[in-house]
């Protein structure tokens, strides 16, 4: 949606749709009408406009419309499709739960943040949860969390923008989009788990299974023999607070600072080699090039 990455043209899009061999993996907003909505937030608040403004600004009826249009064309030429960070109530009528995954051709997913925070979080957080597709209404929220657990939506994904805190803090219209999310996401989904919204099979199959079975990803995602062995060591009941101080991002700040999670991350291997144990980064360099079953 941003940067050098949109398309919006109708040929470009259908020859992508034709012609495409493999997955295609969507952000589905509609730039234009994005484009409208600021300049009428422009006009009536000039260069203040209001942190909560970013649910309107990069409204719902946008995304529907993208994703809307992305369905149409799959459709129509049998396309494999996943879009992602779905945000929206209305979006989840695009996607079924009739079929297993490995049979549909129409995918999704969910990310955490938009499962953990609405509308109301803006007053408190500001621009701090500014990002792209917007945090939106509460309803949506709810919603989201029933589609994922009938299977509408089939991942539970992340968010990892890594924009300094002075980027983040300024005006609305100079603040950059996107939180930086990738250290916290087990312990945000184990909320759900103890309040009895999500079981941890669930978890484990959206969260590991689900997105190595959408994207056809080479021996990960299942604890099996002969599998990469990414794993984790976590108790479920163990209470962290999330500080500045345990961040181990290089931009030092995270929108879940103050939040009291249950669930500790012990240690975490990478194609079995520990790389982090006890609140600690180990020795880095043991990732591997995905290999996929194309």
């Amino acid at each position: 949606s941003t940067g050098d990455l949109l398309v919006k043209d109708p040929r470009a899009l259908e020859n992508i749709f034709r012609e495409s061999p493999t997955l295609i993996a969507t952000h589905c907003e509609d730039e234009d009408l994005f484009q409208q909505k600021l300049d009428e937030y422009k006009n009536k608040f000039s260069d203040h406009i209001p942190a909560y403004c970013h649910e309107y600004i990069r409204s719902a009826e946008g995304c529907i419309l993208s994703s809307s249009k992305a369905v149409s064309l799959a459709k129509k030429f049998d396309s494999r499709l996943h879009i992602l960070h779905i945000t929206t109530a209305e979006e989840l009528v695009l996607f079924s739960n009739k079929i297993p995954l490995e049979e549909k051709r129409i995918t999704s997913e969910v990310c955490v943040h938009h499962l953990y925070f609405d509308a109301s979080d803006y007053k408190r957080l500001q621009n701090k949860i500014k990002c792209n597709p917007s945090i939106k209404a509460r309803y949506h929220r709810t919603e989201l969390l029933k589609a994922l657990l009938d299977d509408r939506l089939d991942v539970i994904a992340t968010d990892h923008a890594p924009h300094t805190i002075e980027e983040k803090i300024g005006s609305y219209l100079n603040a950059s989009s996107g939180l930086p999310l990738i250290q916290h996401p087990l312990n945000v989904m184990l909320s759900f788990y103890h309040e009895g919204k999500l079981s941890l099979e669930k978890l484990v199959t959206k969260m590991c299974h689900h997105p190595a079975i959408c994207f056809n990803i080479k021996d990960r995602g299942f604890v099996r023999e002969g599998y990469y062995a990414d794993l984790v060591l976590f108790d479920p009941n163990e209470r962290i607070l999330v500080t500045r101080d345990v961040l181990l991002y290089k931009c030092k700040w995270s929108p879940l600072e103050g939040e009291q999670l249950l669930g500790k991350i012990h240690t975490t291997w990478v194609n079995g080699n520990p790389v982090f144990r006890n609140g600690k980064s180990l020795q880095s360099g043991h990732g591997k090039r995905l290999i996929f079953n194309r």
